[in-house]
């Protein structure tokens, strides 16, 4: 099998969206995993994607802004909320390079259950926040019951200035043009496009995290790359079966 490289931009552009969006106040926190802890959290077809022999998981909250269908203006509301994810690096047999989410944090519960229903993605029904304030950034999340108590993330950073050359593994952990879920008992890619990432430094000025221990996954020690970004905007295309 030939993996797909890394790239700063899709080789696999979405000329007909299904959903569009704009993401804003990216952080993405990561720490190392072994590739074989994670690789049974993935779904069937799709193994754990690895940088050196590392796989990542991410810790990443952002502002989703006027989700939509197609190239529709998005909504106001129901679809502008801050969101929290938890994810892995996957890549499936045709090659191609992609994230399977763990969990996902969302304020609106309306999005969680159309999200759930349509992609049978983790959604998890939340009370979150985010606030950028300069190079300041603070977001604090806690999950609903039925979710056991404990379920949240507190977490403080300083942006800093762009990074020019981002490097290899950052590229790594952002640059991704696809998702891989679970849908009516078949493993699906979901491709994405957008522009490339304007990444910026970034410190943690605190954390304290439940999320990732929720989602089955072990850390140890502080996060390996910190990066934050302003955000750029996304489409979706239509999902295609792994064999």
């Amino acid at each position: 099998m030939i993996i797909e490289p890394v790239t700063p931009r899709t080789t696999r552009p979405v000329h007909r969206p299904v959903l569009s969006q704009f993401w804003r106040h990216l952080l993405f926190v990561h720490w190392p995993v072994n590739p074989a802890a994670v690789a049974p959290l993935l779904p069937p077809h799709v193994r754990p994607d690895v940088w050196n022999g590392t796989s990542w998981v991410g810790l990443v909250p952002f502002r989703m802004e006027r989700l939509g269908l197609g190239r529709g203006p998005g909504l106001p509301y129901l679809g502008t909320f801050p969101e929290v994810n938890v994810r892995l690096y996957s890549v499936d047999r045709q090659g191609r390079r992609g994230v399977v989410f763990r969990s996902l944090e969302c304020p609106r519960l309306a999005a969680v259950l159309a999200a759930r229903a349509t992609l049978s993605l983790p959604y998890r029904w939340s009370s979150t926040h985010l606030s950028v304030d300069g190079d300041s950034y603070f977001m604090a999340t806690r999950a609903h019951p039925p979710s056991p108590a404990g379920t949240g993330c507190v977490l403080t950073a300083r942006t800093g200035k762009q990074l020019l050359a981002p490097g290899p593994l950052a590229d790594f952990l952002t640059a991704r043009w696809g998702l891989h879920t679970r849908v009516g008992g078949r493993t699906v890619y979901l491709p994405t496009d957008h522009p490339a990432w304007p990444l910026y430094e970034a410190r943690l000025g605190g954390l304290s995290d439940g999320l990732v221990r929720a989602a089955g996954i072990t850390v140890r020690g502080a996060p390996t790359s910190v990066l934050y970004s302003p955000g750029v905007p996304v489409r979706f295309g239509r999902w295609q079966t792994v064999d």
